[in-house]
């Protein structure tokens, strides 16, 4: 009776928590909703939100928007705005009576002619009233709407397509070259056009007199729409001056592979002398890929963030900072010198700019309201901020925010310094919080150098800080990418899924990353895999020494870049019983010739593969794949070109060549992200995780 008892006394201790709440399932694990975009209104009563979630029944990733709109009651109201599953990128007009957005959707004619030829829709601009209703296509042709940005009075929409062709030349071109290929001699840049919205309203009420391209014999230009810039390139933003008066853009290449840094810059149009005949303004000229713009209240600077790059001189790539340009001068200026973080996102609140900065692994606010100040941290809630919109008119602020255990959703603020009173508008992600979620803390540890390098422990739920855990060393891509407190649940991103199978799931934060210094993230040069990789074994040895990681169950996996470090640390060390590897290279010559994104590959390694043969050689798993011993499990995207997919048959056909266990899976159709089919995503879950129970020592839940 006693010993009863003490059983009974002790399971009462035991948290609550894990007796209240479920498991999460691998079926709820992916019918995780993202938010795709999030744009308050000018008056700060409405918001609109772009959401991407599976339709397992059509195959696709619905692209949806909602509509949250305040009723009088102060509350609010959320309803789905369009239908089609095909809508992104929502602007609100400045006087915020319409949105405008690009939609892939078919038209009823096009559905009705539909052979099954085209593998991918054209986007084109849309446009629906704010107090819902039906929307209508502002565009049309063939040429797919790569930009758009409406006028300061509301009375206009820009818009860029590639340069259209007539049927002439569009005849002319079939004859001579049949079904061949022309490999980027084809391609050509884009026209920036401009439209009237009464223009469409009045085409849209008079749907008979709309006239379609093989009946007019003319060009793909949309009817009604005037060209007002040309440029060599493919526009991929366009951004109008509050006074109304310029346009800024920014290029990218017309292949849309980052093969030349010079393809990359943003350039300004008057617009009161605009023309396809004068070539546009070009404003930054420097060794940097742009993006993210957004004019500044004074009408002559425009901010902008570096995906990769150095403004200052010779290609290395930095963190993501902030900067502005004068769009007469051209100076550049980079705001907040001394953050050692990087900016996730922002948006400007009047005078101030809010900043979404990613410092070690939390993601706060920050304002500031000159260059030359320091970021002001915002008092905000733990966790990540991922997405931030503040209203023309209004102090409101919309955002979206995330932490381990609070799933993502859509927040609106009274203004910037109330986030901690931010309400919930969405909740499309409710059933995680009704779920049994892991918990996690940073953890840190000192490298072979003395480099401080710190990562993430996910613990199995209701295990939080156990010791002597089996422990999945999972490796995040990027390499400029980080892991910390935020929420996330995707095929690339399965850390909950894996903790609830029993593992403690390590995500290092190795050399390379951001979120902790340009020169913590450069020293990933020219070692690109050799560095890193020290780093991650130098945190499991940790994690053993302390007690914290089975020694004899651990496993490894990642994708992309993860990938390349999950390839490398299994000819690095037998330790590993189990690895799950995706779109990772083994070799660097090949991949730097298929790769879309050449000139940072050949930064991180030295030198073009001609400059620096011995790196390319001494970094690659390839040349030590003999010493393999770990079963491994690989994925890839048949269509990818960011990692080319020859680099997965590679690696399988070398473990099997050794006799080492291994499977291939291939999805059809996607690219290096599997964003085509959610079942792709979940089978590449659903079997890492078989493989991981199967050989990585751990007897599971």
């Amino acid at each position: 009776m006693k010993i009863r008892a003490l059983v009974v006394l002790f399971f009462s201790l035991l948290p609550a928590h894990a007796a209240d709440k479920p498991k999460l399932t691998l079926d709820e694990f992916f019918n995780f909703v993202g938010f795709t975009d999030v744009k308050i209104s000018p008056d700060g009563h409405a918001v609109v939100i772009g959401t991407h979630r599976a339709d397992w029944d059509q195959s696709i990733f619905r692209k949806d928007l909602w509509l949250y709109r305040d009723d009088s009651s102060g509350n609010g109201t959320l309803f789905q705005l369009t239908q089609s599953g095909h809508d992104s990128q929502p602007q609100w007009s400045p006087d915020g009576r319409w949105i405008a957005f690009l939609s892939e959707r078919k038209t009823k004619k096009e559905k009705e002619s539909d052979n099954e030829s085209k593998s991918e829709d054209t986007a084109q601009l849309y446009l629906i009233s704010a107090s819902g209703g039906e929307s209508f296509s502002v565009t049309q042709g063939e040429e797919e709407v790569h930009a758009f940005s409406w006028s300061g009075d509301s009375r206009t929409l820009y818009f860029a397509t590639r340069t259209p062709w007539t049927k002439v030349q569009k005849d002319a071109y079939k004859k001579e070259w049949k079904d061949v290929s022309q490999y980027r001699a084809a391609e050509r840049g884009d026209m920036i056009f401009s439209i009237a919205v009464a223009d469409a309203l009045s085409r849209n009420a008079n749907a008979a007199a709309k006239v379609s391209n093989d009946a007019k014999n003319e060009s793909d230009a949309t009817p009604g729409s005037h060209p007002l810039a040309n440029t060599s390139w493919r526009v991929q933003q366009i951004v109008t001056s509050l006074d109304g008066s310029k346009l800024a853009f920014v290029t990218t290449s017309v292949s849309e592979r980052q093969e030349k840094v010079s393809e990359f810059e943003i350039y300004s149009v008057d617009l009161a002398n605009a023309s396809p005949d004068r070539p546009p303004h070009q404003v930054t000229h420097n060794e940097a890929v742009e993006n993210n713009l957004h004019w500044a209240a004074d009408n002559r600077h425009v901010f902008f963030t570096v995906e990769v790059g150095d403004i200052t001189g010779h290609y290395r790539d930095l963190q993501p900072h902030l900067y502005w340009a004068d769009v007469e001068t051209g100076e550049v200026q980079q705001w907040a010198k001394d953050f050692p973080g990087a900016i996730d996102r922002y948006d400007i609140a009047g005078n101030q700019v809010l900043v979404a900065g990613k410092h070690a692994t939390e993601v706060p606010l920050y304002s500031s309201a000159k260059p030359s100040d320091s970021f002001t941290k915002l008092n905000g809630w733990a966790g990540t901020y991922e997405r931030v919109s503040a209203a023309d008119h209004s102090p409101r602020v919309a955002v979206v925010y995330s932490s381990l255990q609070k799933p993502t959703e859509v927040y609106l603020a009274e203004s910037a310094d109330k986030l901690q009173d931010a309400r919930p508008i969405t909740a499309f992600n409710k059933l995680f919080a009704e779920r049994d979620l892991p918990q996690g803390k940073p953890y840190k540890w000192k490298a072979d150098d003395g480099t401080a390098v710190e990562g993430m422990l996910i613990y199995p739920p209701g295990r939080f800080e156990a010791k002597n855990l089996p422990m999945f060393v999972l490796i995040h891509g990027g390499p400029a990418d980080a892991d910390g407190n935020h929420f996330e649940a995707d095929w690339y991103q399965w850390d909950r899924l894996a903790a609830t199978q029993n593992w403690l799931v390590f995500e290092p934060n190795y050399r390379g990353s951001s979120g902790y210094g340009d020169k913590f993230l450069t020293e990933i040069v020219p070692q690109i895999v050799s560095r890193p990789g020290k780093d991650i074994l130098e945190g499991v040895d940790a994690l053993v020494k302390d007690g914290i990681a089975d020694p004899n169950q651990l496993a490894v996996g990642g994708y992309s870049y993860g990938g390349y470090m999950t390839n490398w640390l299994i000819t690095q060390t037998t330790r590993f019983k189990a690895a799950v590897t995706g779109a990772g290279a083994v070799e660097h010559i090949a991949n730097w010739g298929n790769d879309d994104t050449t000139f940072d590959d050949a930064y991180f390694l030295g030198g073009l593969p001609w400059e620096a043969q011995q790196r390319y050689h001494d970094e690659a798993a390839i040349y030590q794949i003999n010493k393999v011993r770990t079963p491994t499990h690989i994925v890839g995207g048949a269509n990818d070109i960011r990692v080319a997919v020859a680099e997965n048959y590679l690696l399988d056909h070398a473990l099997h060549n050794l006799g080492v266990p291994s499977t291939l899976l291939i999805f059809p159709g996607e690219g290096h992200s599997l964003n085509k089919n959610p079942w792709h995503g979940k089978i590449k879950v659903r079997e890492e995780l078989k493989w991981l129970e199967k050989y990585g020592g751990n007897p599971g839940h």
